[in-house]
This record gives C-alpha cells, sequence and structure tokens, in this order.
C-alpha cells in the first residue's frame, strides 16, 4: 500500500489517490485535497455534503454514490455538481478521505 503526505500527515492511499484509511483523516487533509481538486475554499455547504458522506461510509462500510448523497444530504444533483464540479460523487470520496464510490469510472 502507498503513502503519501497530505497537509503534513502521512496516510495510506491506494493507487487512485483516494485514502484506504478513513480513520487518518482529519479536516487539513480535507481542505488540502479540495484545493488539488481545483476547490479552493470549503463553504458550509461543502462541509455539510461531507460530513454527511463521512457518516453514511461509517454506516455503509463504503463512499456513498450520487443518488445517496443528494436524497440523504438534501442537496440537489445540479448544486453538487456546481459545488464539486467533474464528478462529484468521486471528487467528495477523495475529499472526504474515502474510497472510490462504487459505479464511479
Amino acid at each position: 500500500m502507498a503513502t503519501r503526505e497530505i497537509a503534513g500527515k502521512t496516510v495510506q492511499v491506494n493507487e487512485e489517490g483516494f485514502m484506504t484509511n478513513p480513520a487518518e483523516w482529519t479536516k487539513e487533509i480535507a481542505v488540502e485535497i479540495a484545493r488539488e481538486e481545483g476547490i479552493a475554499e470549503l463553504s458550509e455547504a461543502h462541509w455539510k455534503v461531507i460530513d454527511f458522506c463521512r457518516q453514511s461510509a461509517a454506516t455503509t462500510g463504503k463512499a456513498p454514490t450520487l443518488r445517496t448523497i443528494t436524497n440523504g444530504s438534501g442537496v440537489s444533483t445540479k448544486d453538487l455538481f456546481a459545488l464539486f464540479p467533474k464528478g462529484p460523487a468521486k471528487k467528495v470520496a477523495r475529499i472526504s478521505g474515502l474510497g472510490k464510490p462504487e459505479g464511479c469510472v
């Protein structure tokens, strides 16, 4: 398993750069990954989605799909694409320190 330093912390990642241990995640790591993904600042709306995804993954053991995120967080698909452009489920999973969601290419 590969490791990578993010926000001054060494974390385990897979070959696609997704964190493999959600327990290693911190809000500082989320901010740095978001910057790498082209999101300069995480707003309250971003954190609402991130927090939902982490709670969902803690229950199910896997990153939520786009449909699960929209149904569970109350954020519309259109708003998700505005918050996390170009593949919101995959992008929010990376920022949330979760694995790649099922069904993502």
